[in-house]
């Protein structure tokens, strides 16, 4: 049966009595509410309150419990653009209450303010230059942050389910604020390539790390045609070591929730691609873990779309697979163009819409996607 999960941030629903009604009207069977993400700048257009919410930095919507971070390097920072420390829990209390499942929507390894005070712990590319924005799994401590993120939004939380983003390390894509890289023109895969990490724990991982800068910087500056051209014949050995630096994380992570929360459902953020980073970390080789569904991002449209759901589902096995789509510019206003468009991902095997974003959308937008969660149930049932 298809399942439709819509995405919110917690002060979507604090403060605003008509939020749930709002969301539930969507006829979405689950909520992914945030409860620990990165700086954003979010539009709020239908809140009683506000049309703006500014958040700074990286912050934890739950409690941040000293007795539990006290002594760990890496810990997260409460936020102080909303109201008191627990606006997640106050959120999912209001939508379980009107018999939405609450998913907590937890972003992992995107910290620009812990990159920041940590510039050892992030991702370093092959010229030397550091993402703060990027946290790196090798590191035992960015690890360690986020067993410990995850054991208390299950603690804190209560969720029904889990959505973990940014589950393994992020690279050249889905940086900061006020991007400025687009004129450098650079192709897919030299951006695969600088989203290569060298850092110290990850040197260490690599077979012949000085050889392999070199062969980075080179295959970046000339246009290398794909990774494989610009690494030879250690191509292969560094694929393993990055596919399985996600995997270990997606394992370790996946592997607390069974033990602590059995019941709980997990939703991972994934790609088939075998170079990629981000939000959607690689599953290529394999899940090796006890997930319920893989997210795979659909926001560039169905014809890039459709061969990244095919791709995954050839990773996948039994685990169902759900499109991330996108209800925000620069999809128009269309209803009936949305519903074609997930169709199209149905086809291809995907059996879940996880919908981006019902506190950032207006009201047109959120008709459109009424509409479209409508047509999709009636269907496909």
């Amino acid at each position: 049966m298809v399942r439709t999960v819509a995405h919110l941030y917690p002060w979507d629903v604090v403060g605003d009595p008509a939020a749930v009604e709002r969301v539930a009207s969507l006829g979405v069977d689950a909520v992914a509410l945030a409860s620990s993400y990165h700086t954003v700048r979010a539009a709020t257009p239908l809140h009683p309150r506000h049309r703006l919410v500014d958040a700074r930095h990286a912050a934890f919507y739950l409690p941040v419990r000293e007795e539990v971070w006290r002594g760990r390097r890496l810990a997260p920072a409460t936020p102080s653009w909303v109201d008191g420390d627990n606006t997640y829990g106050e959120a999912s209390e209001a939508l379980g209450a009107a018999g939405l499942p609450v998913y907590a929507w937890t972003v992992l390894t995107h910290s620009s303010r812990l990159g920041e005070a940590n510039p050892d712990l992030v991702v370093r590319n092959a010229f030397g230059d550091r993402y703060p924005y990027a946290l790196c799994p090798s590191h035992e401590d960015v690890v360690a942050y986020t067993r410990t993120l995850v054991s208390e939004v299950l603690e804190l939380g209560r969720p029904d389910g889990v959505v973990l983003e940014a589950c393994g390390p992020l690279g050249f894509f889905h940086g900061g604020h006020h991007e400025k890289t687009d004129g450098a023109d650079w192709t897919p895969v030299q951006q695969k390539l600088l989203s290569l990490c060298f850092c110290a724990a990850c040197a260490d991982r690599l077979p012949d790390p000085e050889g392999l800068r070199a062969a980075v910087r080179a295959g970046v500056d000339r246009g290398a045609d794909s990774v494989e051209e610009a690494l030879g014949e250690r191509a292969e050995q560094v694929r393993e070591a990055r596919a399985d630096l996600s995997r270990s994380l997606r394992r370790e992570l996946v592997g607390l929730v069974r033990s602590t929360a059995p019941g709980v459902r997990v939703a991972v953020h994934a790609t088939a691609d075998p170079w990629g980073t981000g939000p959607f970390a690689t599953v290529a080789g394999g899940v090796d873990a006890d997930v319920d569904v893989l997210t795979t991002t659909c926001w560039p449209g169905v014809d890039a779309s459709l061969p990244a759901i095919r791709a995954l589902r050839a990773e996948a096995g039994d685990v169902r697979t759900a499109a991330y789509v996108l209800a925000l510019p620069p999809k128009p206003v269309d209803g009936e163009e949305l519903l074609e468009e997930w169709l199209a991902y149905a086809e291809a095997g995907v059996e879940e819409f996880h919908l981006y974003h019902a506190g950032l959308a207006s009201a047109r937008r959120l008709d459109a996607l009424r509409h479209a969660v409508a047509g999709v149930r009636s269907a496909l049932g």
